[in-house]
């Protein structure tokens, strides 16, 4: 087992991942199905690993055969898992994604999985101590009480050690109720150095749709706020002053899943390679647009040499 941290860690669920072979076939009506597996904590993190960063994810997996592949998998993406956990008595969650009338559905399996049972005395503090951001999001409180506690216990070792908190809300209402992710998410927030909200998740945590309401919502906090999403641009909210970047193009969109998460792993990437959260989002957009052309949650995550590639192009500039 390594004893140095990783410059980035996250930690959360990963999900098995089935899909027709046939990608406009339902499931219902599919002869076969392609194994993969996805979780926004994972996905960031074999991102960053493409991209160059040293990071490393954790979590608890089933010790079946789905808990193992990913194990392997998210390994041999040069992903530090070190302190990820095979548990005998849990399974690993499963998810199935199909299209229906060309929209997207995803259908759970999930319920007392091996993540949901994860608990602060699962963590090893001196391994969060000794990174230098830790990225968390809201899907791993919403899976169950035990969970929450060690989202807050990790947020705390790390900030008393100096460690950098990045936070991807993810709401996801099929696991909680608004108000009780309100309860959550909000306080998470105000802990953050890096918020990652999209629009429409502010909206929701907000209960508002006017923007300026939002912003001075969002300027009480000591985060740099990265608001994803607002029409076609990214807004970089820092010290009460609102920048806008434009999304990258797309050249194609075939899967918007991953996209958030990719975005995650640049604009991360970016900081730890020193850039200003202005051209970090910028690195981020280009990751994220990368994602979307390719089926799956992380398939098309680029490396180094094709995002920074790139970052030269003059196109998108800030408003």
């Amino acid at each position: 087992m390594t004893t140095q941290s990783p410059e980035l860690l996250t930690f959360g669920e990963t999900m098995a991942l089935f899909m027709p072979q046939e990608e406009y076939r339902s499931i219902e009506n599919a002869s076969t199905l392609e194994q993969s597996f996805g979780g926004a904590e994972s996905n960031v993190a074999i991102g960053a690993a493409r991209l160059g960063c040293s990071v490393g994810w954790f979590g608890a997996l089933g010790d079946d055969p789905f808990g193992r592949f990913i194990l392997k998998r998210v390994r041999g993406e040069g992903v530090d898992v070190s302190r990820a956990r095979l548990v005998p008595e849990a399974a690993t969650g499963m998810m199935f994604r199909e299209r229906i009338a060309g929209k997207l559905a995803v259908h759970y399996y999930r319920k007392h999985s091996a993540a949901s049972r994860m608990t602060p005395a699962d963590l090893d503090l001196d391994y969060i101590r000794g990174c230098k951001i830790l990225h968390i999001t809201g899907i791993t409180p919403a899976l169950s009480e035990s969970s929450r506690e060690t989202v807050l216990a990790a947020v705390a070792a790390a900030k008393e050690a100096g460690v950098l908190i990045s936070f991807d809300p993810n709401l996801r209402l099929k696991l909680w109720s608004i108000e009780e992710a309100r309860r959550v998410v909000l306080p998470l927030a105000e802990q953050a150095d890096y918020f990652l909200p999209g629009w429409d998740e502010l909206r929701l945590l907000y209960d508002t749709g006017d923007f300026d309401v939002v912003k001075a919502k969002l300027s009480e906090l000591k985060a740099v706020s990265i608001i994803k999403g607002v029409g076609d641009t990214t807004v970089v909210l820092e010290e009460g002053k609102a920048v806008e970047i434009p999304f990258y193009p797309a050249d194609q969109v075939v899967d918007t899943v991953g996209a958030g998460d990719g975005f995650c792993a640049g604009f991360l990437t970016g900081l730890l390679k020193g850039m200003r959260p202005i051209e970090a989002v910028r690195l981020g957009s280009i990751t994220g647009s990368l994602v979307v052309q390719m089926r799956g949650d992380w398939e098309a995550l680029p490396d180094w040499t094709t995002a920074n590639s790139r970052l030269s192009d003059k196109g998108w500039v800030e408003r």
